[in-house]
Parts: structure tokens; C-alpha cells; sequence
């Protein structure tokens, strides 16, 4: 399937069972996961009804067929009312067209307008892509890490390594996001620190994705995990968070470190 203009593309709430069964089939399209990985239709329903958020991306000239998802659910933490982002999912023949990226701008403006300032989620920090468009793109923070977060994955593409994630703070009205999300209408991104100076750096080789497809070459993912895990976590104890993302002319994902920055409103 060829992926249609993006004038056909549409995002809209989702609030019908038929269109939560969608989301379970997408889940099995994306991931391919088992039964026990799968987030069932309730509990998509639950979200729904309890002050989280269900957003779908049609393709209209594909018959309106549901092409991606994001789930989120209320959270509160240190006093604080969030929305923890679960799940986003979009079809491989629809990706690299801005779908990922227009649906958390939909759970932004959502967000918002019911007075929530923050907004997280976790990503797998092995995956370049998601990593460019959380931070360059979207100008989230990242100053926590998670060892195996969800345990083990039925998904192949996780390649059977840990589910270390990183927590993504999405920091919805601050200058910083405001600055970036600007930047990339205009000149197409914003990869560097907020200052300019970056005090350490974390590398994914762009190959990654086929090291963990290749049971000979597994072992050289998980070395790489857990070198950058302990990069990460360290940096995170000395008080720096990364806030700069860059791809570099090879394909390589880097990870900028820098000092925490400011995430008033701006």
C-alpha cells in the first residue's frame, strides 16, 4: 500500500468499541505480540471514560480505515495531575508521514485544554526514530531510566533483549516546548541542548535494529544496552538530563546531555 497525502490523513477521539477492537488489531499488526502482551478493549474503554485519552489516524481515502493509535491514562504524582502516554502505534506502511508525531500533538492540545501540564511517557531508548521525534522533534526531557521496565516481550522487534526504557517528560506549555515545536514548522528540527554545549554524549549505532533481529549478533545488542544504560544512569545521578537529540550523516542516534532545563510556561 502506498501511503496517501497527507490531506487524507485525519486524527479524531476514539469513543466506540468497534474502533477499540482497531486498537487491539493494530497492537498485533505493529508488535506482533501474544495474547498476554495485548492491552484488551476495556481496557482502551476505561481510558476513555476515566479522563485519559483515546486518539485514532484514519486514512481517508482508504475507506477511512484506522491506521494508528495513542492510548493515555490520568495519572498523579508529587502532588501533580499528568497523563502517562501508554501506547502509540501506527501502521509500518504509514510510518515516516507524521502520523506518530500528529497524534501526540492531538494529546497536547487535549491535554491542555483541561489544564494538564505535563504529559509522559517511556520509550525504548535503542530506537532511533522514536528517540528523534520524542526529543528533537517534540522536545521532550529524559532524566530517568528504567531497567526492564515491562519484563519480558513477546514482540520479536524487541529482539528478546530487556525492556529497559527511558521516561520521556513532555512538558506541554514550556518555552522550551513551545520553542522546538516552532522550530521544526520552520526550518524542519531542533536537535542541539538548550545552551548550545553538550557535557556528554550516548550513542546508538544505526544498526541496532539489526543486531536484534540477528541471533548472532544479539549478544553485541545487549552489550550495547547495557553500556548505555549505565551512560545514562550515571549521567541522571550526577544531576544532567538529556535534552538534545541528534542523527548523524551515518544514521546513528545520539543522546545530548546537558543540565536540566527550565520548564516553566513559557
Amino acid at each position: 500500500m502506498s501511503v496517501r497525502s497527507p490531506e487524507t490523513l485525519r486524527i479524531a477521539p476514539l469513543t466506540t468499541l468497534a474502533e477499540f477492537d482497531g486498537c487491539v488489531d493494530l497492537q498485533i499488526a505493529v508488535w506482533q505480540y501474544e495474547a498476554a502482551d495485548l492491552i484488551p478493549r476495556r481496557m482502551f474503554l476505561l481510558a476513555q471514560r476515566i479522563g485519559g485519552q483515546v486518539f485514532g489516524a484514519f486514512d481517508d481515502a482508504a475507506n477511512g480505515s484506522m491506521i494508528g493509535f495513542a492510548m493515555g491514562l490520568p495519572g498523579y504524582r508529587n502532588g501533580m495531575a499528568y497523563i502517562h502516554s501508554h501506547m502509540l502505534a501506527v501502521l509500518p506502511e504509514y510510518r515516516n508521514a507524521g502520523i506518530g508525531r500528529r497524534l501526540k500533538l492531538a494529546q497536547r492540545d487535549d491535554a491542555i485544554a483541561r489544564g494538564i501540564e505535563l504529559m509522559e511517557w517511556t520509550f525504548d531508548p535503542l530506537e532511533i526514530k522514536n528517540a528523534y521525534l520524542n526529543i528533537a522533534r517534540l522536545g521532550v526531557i529524559c532524566r530517568r531510566y528504567a531497567r526492564d521496565f515491562y519484563g519480558p516481550s513477546s514482540s520479536p522487534l524487541q529482539g528478546g533483549l530487556p525492556t529497559d526504557r527511558l521516561y520521556a517528560e513532555w512538558w506541554l506549555r514550556s518555552g522550551r516546548v513551545r520553542r522546538i515545536l516552532n522550530a521544526d514548522i520552520e526550518i524542519g528540527g531542533a536537535t542541539e541542548i538548550d545552551d548550545g554545549v553538550a557535557r556528554g554524549r550516548v550513542i546508538v549505532p544505526r544498526d541496532i535494529a539489526d543486531w536484534k533481529a540477528d541471533p548472532e549478533r544479539r549478544a553485541d545488542a545487549l552489550e550495547l544496552q547495557t553500556r548505555n544504560r549505565e551512560a545514562l544512569e550515571t549521567a541522571f545521578a550526577e544531576g544532567l538530563a538529556v535534552t538534545g537529540y541528534e542523527r548523524t550523516a551515518e544514521g546513528d542516534g545520539v543522546f545530548l546531555l546537558g543540565p536540566e532545563p527550565q520548564l516553566s510556561p513559557g
